[in-house]
């Protein structure tokens, strides 16, 4: 059964949990990239968040609203990485046990993190297993309260805090460019949007090889396909959320692809021009900003970095490739 679609206010309300504990992440503008574009790009950097990544919005949105006895008992979650450190630090925050699922072929630095924080950390395969199933069982076995990565409200109104404080610092913006994997940081950036800037045009980027949320837009029904393989691995998600989707049919304008090499262009842009480390993952909206370029002269455009946690020598390795 789905859960009741949370509103702006959720997200006003996680706001106001995370203030002071989550980072004020900066909005950076680069003159290349606004000459190159013709545009005003205001660049939303979710690579300096706690943990390195927005995922810290709404993993500590989520465990802050658990009560007394389901924090005691513990949580339960999986990932790829970013929202497994989420998860990890915001439980060690508040002193809450966490278990978190992650694929073997997680990022080392990811895993890493993940144990830094004190957590549990249990591997799976990406490819052959159901890391959502095990998550539950485990839940179930052990009384613990299970944290999705996306589709969950507490989790998605907490992602939509990284655009609400992009909007309330420059104002109205023509378009935003959101990274997208599960959709929670594109339903919970949709909510502030359009309560912020109604106007604004809100765009979805995936990976090219792992397109179902863009199926899902144009079929008005989710799509579930293979896991996709990408450098985006924080988009490897072979559905959409259910709750996110909701969101997304109702207030997002469209879903927009790039391909890996696309991704790998924008994350030189960044290391060269603006000295950032961003994962290939929190590239998505970037590229998709510089695709649509030719739509966008004269306008104001909102782009929202995802993460950057990318380990170093797989960083360098991107950086010196031609896919």
């Amino acid at each position: 059964m789905l859960q009741a679609l949370p509103t702006f206010d959720d997200v006003l309300a996680a706001a106001a949990r995370l203030k002071g504990i989550a980072h004020k992440t900066p909005v950076l503008q680069s003159t290349t990239l606004n000459e190159q574009l013709h545009a005003q790009v205001f660049i939303k950097c979710e690579n300096f968040q706690r943990m390195g990544a927005f995922k810290f919005r709404g993993g500590f949105n989520a465990l802050a609203k658990l009560n007394a006895a389901q924090r005691q008992a513990g949580v339960v979650a999986y990932s790829s990485g970013n929202h497994a450190q989420a998860v990890a630090l915001s439980a060690r925050i508040l002193n809450i046990p966490a278990t978190l699922f992650m694929p073997h072929d997680a990022s080392p630095a990811k895993l890493a993190a993940t144990q830094g924080y004190g957590a549990k950390v249990i591997g799976y395969d990406r490819y052959s297993e159901d890391a959502s199933a095990k998550a539950m069982q485990l839940a179930q076995e052990k009384g613990l309260t299970f944290i999705p990565p996306f589709d969950h409200a507490d989790v998605l109104a907490g992602q939509g805090t990284a655009a609400l404080e992009l909007f309330d610092e420059v104002g109205d913006l023509d378009a935003l460019f959101v990274c997208l994997g599960g959709g929670g940081l594109l339903s919970g950036s949709a909510l502030a949007a359009r309560a912020r800037s109604p106007l604004c045009k809100i765009y979805g980027v995936e990976p090219e090889a792992g397109n179902d949320t863009q199926q899902s837009f144009r079929k008005g029904e989710r799509v579930k396909i293979p896991t996709p393989v990408t450098i985006a691995d924080g988009a490897q998600t072979p559905m959409v959320g259910a709750i996110t989707f909701e969101i997304i049919k109702a207030l997002v304008d469209d879903i927009h692809t790039v391909t890996d090499a696309q991704l790998i262009e924008a994350m030189r842009f960044y290391a060269e021009r603006m000295k950032m480390v961003v994962e290939p993952t929190g590239c998505l909206s970037l590229a998709a900003a510089i695709q649509a370029a030719s739509s966008l002269k004269g306008q104001r455009v909102g782009v929202i970095i995802s993460g950057g946690n990318v380990d170093l020598a797989r960083f360098a390795q991107l950086l010196t490739s031609s896919l």
